[in-house]
């Protein structure tokens, strides 16, 4: 193949250095991106509170364009909504809304993990084991509160099983289910009361133990409480906020 001529106002590479593309502002709003969203997962902020393009920027030591990018990327995945002022909110707790993720969830994670029956192993079968003793072990040090190590334990131990099922096309949407779930998780492990609702990962055990014994109907009930757990201490919750 003939090689280009040079065009004018190009300038030559340095001897011995091949050239670079420009990666500076790419990289800094996905790692924005990554960060604002690993957060609402975890639950760290409250269902409508109000984010500030400016105050994110400081805490995340970045200029104001990749958080204003990130929140854009954000709100088309209905984690976070836009407000009249130019913030940004993440979205108000309503019954409707509690009770249409905790519809999604259950039906689009109980159909992945039966497709992941087949496809785990004995090393995945380990890993969810060791993550749900590490969960256990965090949750002892902090006497029972949910903190952000134990949110990334549980997203972990999920995670396993969804990946393993091999799907491109539901992962995605299973993460954006997490995103929208994360501010209410925040406000039920607030409520969670152990002597009410059991261990915090009982479910975790059940579920592993049935896939190790290749039962998808064990897995899958044990998965739909797990879920369904966290979405039933915010009913609890919602019901007497409005006694």
């Amino acid at each position: 193949m003939p090689r280009r001529k040079d065009l004018p106002g190009d300038a030559p590479p340095a001897p011995g250095r091949e050239p670079l593309s420009p990666v500076g502002r790419r990289t800094v709003q996905d790692g924005v991106y990554t960060e604002l969203r690993r957060s609402l997962i975890q639950g760290l902020f409250d269902p409508g509170e109000v984010l500030r393009i400016v105050d994110l920027s400081e805490r995340l030591g970045t200029s104001t364009m990749p958080v204003r990018e990130a929140l854009a990327r954000l709100i088309s995945e209905q984690a976070l909504e836009p407000m009249a002022n130019r913030s940004v909110r993440v979205p108000l707790i309503t019954r409707a809304r509690l009770e249409d993720l905790a519809r999604a969830r259950a039906l689009i994670e109980a159909e992945v993990l039966g497709l992941a029956m087949s496809r785990i192993g004995a090393q995945e079968i380990d890993r969810l084991r060791e993550l749900t003793d590490a969960c256990d072990a965090v949750l002892a040090i902090r006497d029972q509160e949910v903190s952000g190590e134990a949110a990334d334990l549980n997203h972990a131990f999920h995670f396993t099983i969804y990946r393993a099922a091999g799907s491109e096309v539901l992962l995605p949407i299973i993460e954006s289910l997490w995103l929208q779930s994360g501010p209410y998780l925040r406000v039920s492990a607030r409520h969670y009361a152990p002597e009410v609702d059991g261990s915090a990962t009982h479910f975790h055990r059940e579920i592993t133990e049935a896939i190790a014994a290749r039962d998808a109907v064990a897995a899958r009930a044990a998965l739909r409480a797990d879920i369904g757990r966290a979405f039933t201490i915010m009913r609890r919750h919602l019901t007497e906020e409005t006694a």
